[in-house]
C-alpha cells in the first residue's frame, strides 16, 4: 500500500465534493469513536494502491471482506452524493461472486442510475487520491445526468 505521506494535504483532490463524501461515509461506520483522531486522508489510505502494490498482488485471487467493505463504502458515498444533487433516494446494490466478478448497480426509484460491471475486485484501487476523486466524479456525473434525462423514472 502507499505511504499515507504519499497523499498530500494540499492536493487539490481533498477539496472533492466526493472525496469529502466518502469520508464522511467511512465516519459514519465508527459507531465506537476509535478513528476520531484518525486523519481524514489516513482513512483514505487504503484506496491508494501503487504500480508496485498492485504488482504484488496475484493476477487471480478471491477478493476479502476488507476490500468489499471499501468498495461498498466508496459506491456509498457515489449514492449518497447522487441523492444530494438530485433529492432523488439512491440504493445501491451488489452481486458478486467469491472469486471478485460481479455487478454494482444504483438505482434511483425504478432507474438503474449507475450499472458498473466488477471484476478482480481484490485489486480495487487507484493510483493515487486524484484518481479516486476523478472516478467518483465520474459516477456521480453520470447518475446525476441518467436522473436528469429521465425523472419520471426516477420519480416513480
Amino acid at each position: 500500500m502507499a505511504d499515507v505521506a504519499e497523499i498530500q494535504p494540499t492536493e487539490p483532490a481533498v477539496e472533492s465534493a466526493f472525496i469529502k463524501e466518502l469520508v464522511k461515509v467511512w465516519r459514519a461506520q465508527d459507531t465506537h469513536g476509535h478513528w476520531d483522531g484518525k486523519a481524514d486522508l489516513d482513512l483514505l489510505e487504503p484506496y491508494i494502491l501503487d504500480k508496485a502494490a498492485r504488482r504484488a498482488l496475484p493476477i487471480i485471487g478471491d477478493p476479502d471482506p476488507e476490500t468489499l467493505w471499501r468498495l461498498e463504502l466508496f459506491f456509498n458515498a457515489v449514492a449518497l452524493s447522487i441523492e444530494r444533487a438530485t433529492g432523488v433516494m439512491i440504493s445501491p446494490m451488489l452481486k458478486m461472486s467469491h472469486e471478485g466478478f460481479g455487478r454494482m448497480v444504483l438505482i434511483g426509484g425504478r432507474l438503474i442510475t449507475v450499472n458498473k460491471q466488477l471484476r478482480d475486485v481484490h485489486r480495487f484501487g487507484f493510483d493515487s487520491l486524484a484518481k479516486l476523486a476523478e472516478e467518483g466524479d465520474k459516477y456521480v456525473k453520470a447518475g446525476i445526468e441518467m436522473i436528469n434525462k429521465f425523472p419520471d423514472v426516477a420519480n416513480f
